[in-house]
């Protein structure tokens, strides 16, 4: 295959926020949480992500859809229960399976603009994966990465056999991994107390208002 012909073979790149998740080590809804400015965490997980991809949805379960903050944003319902974060990837996969997915966790507070786009400069079409290496304990983040159209089936038979964790999928897979350029910039948010400290890390980062 040609060169020319093989660029035109790469997939578009959709964008998917995980939202779906129940929150319930935090005790509310994470999509919900503001880190200043009083933006909530999903809206800006959105914002970001949006100028990178061709269309972007947002993930949840159905009892989620008409709920008012996740009701602004294009949905892709969970087909499975019970599944975690995988089963928001495989319904995206058989909504529009002729795209490459970048998929993103909603509880990502430190995400940066650079993050995203390294990325997609990394990405790899041929691979099943493109996805970044935690800076914690150099395990592929599921969260944070590209899946390819023809990750489908394997990512299908997978869930087939009982597993459910979509970092051991990324283990076991034809997986480019890729160091973070910003290492706390895929830290996520679970607990109040992990929020708290996510807060003081955001308001440290943010600029000083100049003096008037």
């Amino acid at each position: 295959m040609s060169a020319a012909a093989a660029a035109a073979a790469v997939a578009p790149v959709y964008g998917l926020v995980l939202a779906g998740g129940r929150s319930t080590r935090m005790g509310r809804d994470k999509a919900a949480l503001a880190y200043g400015g009083g933006t909530p965490q999903l809206e800006r997980a959105m914002a970001l992500l949006a100028p990178h991809v061709e269309r972007a949805f947002v993930s949840v379960r159905a009892e989620q859809s008409a709920e008012p903050l996740r009701a602004r944003f294009a949905q892709i319902l969970d087909t499975h229960e019970n599944l975690g974060p995988i089963a928001g990837i495989l319904a995206a996969q058989a909504r529009h399976p002729q795209a490459a997915w970048l998929v993103l966790a909603c509880d990502l507070p430190l995400l940066d603009a650079a993050t995203l786009e390294h990325l997609l400069r990394s990405r790899a079409p041929q691979r099943a994966a493109t996805a970044y290496r935690s800076s914690h304990d150099r395990l592929p983040e599921p969260l944070c990465a590209i899946y390819e159209p023809h990750a489908r089936e394997t990512l299908t038979a997978y869930v087939a056999a009982g597993r459910d964790c979509p970092r051991n999928f990324l283990l076991g897979a034809d997986t480019l991994l890729i160091d973070e350029p910003s290492p706390r910039a895929l830290d996520n948010v679970n607990t109040p107390t992990e929020y708290g400290n996510a807060m003081s890390t955001v308001i440290r980062r943010a600029p000083s208002s100049p003096d008037t």
